[in-house]
């Protein structure tokens, strides 16, 4: 199964992706650089902020800094990793910055009801946003 994340709600997108990868379908997620947080970017910024300076660098915690990896590890979130099942489910999800090549001109699917714009606050901001704040650096594909 082929996801596009833009202008997706992150969590609505990571619970379809969790589901359906314990179902037992590869998942590929394209574009998890623009997917959304439903929040004030401020809030955002400031509790991701807290979280990366609340340790020491070699205990952690760890923070993805990279979209792809940062979205992955919200699936993480919904998977019962303590179990084989969901450890093995984690491992059918594969997140992707841009389009990949092997992707193009294939038609991706879109979930209506995990749009941003259904939203009803504007407060919103992108994964991508919240990566670079982050120090993430990547170029697009």
């Amino acid at each position: 199964m082929l996801l596009d994340a833009t202008n997706l709600v992150v969590g609505r997108l990571a619970s379809i992706a969790a589901k359906k990868a314990l179902l037992g379908e590869r998942v590929d997620i394209i574009n998890c650089e623009k997917a959304v947080i439903s929040c004030d970017k401020k809030y955002v910024f400031a509790s991701y902020k807290q979280k990366r300076d609340r340790g020491v660098p070699k205990k952690g915690p760890f923070i993805p800094r990279m979209p792809d990896r940062f979205m992955k590890r919200i699936v993480r979130g919904m998977l019962p990793m303590s179990k084989k099942r969901g450890r093995e489910a984690l491992k059918r999800v594969i997140c992707h910055i841009g389009v990949p090549e092997k992707f193009k001109g294939k038609a991706a699917d879109t979930f209506p009801k995990a749009n941003a714009d259904n939203l009803i606050t504007l407060k919103k901001v992108s994964v991508g946003e919240v990566c670079r704040f982050l120090g993430a650096k990547w170029h697009e594909v």
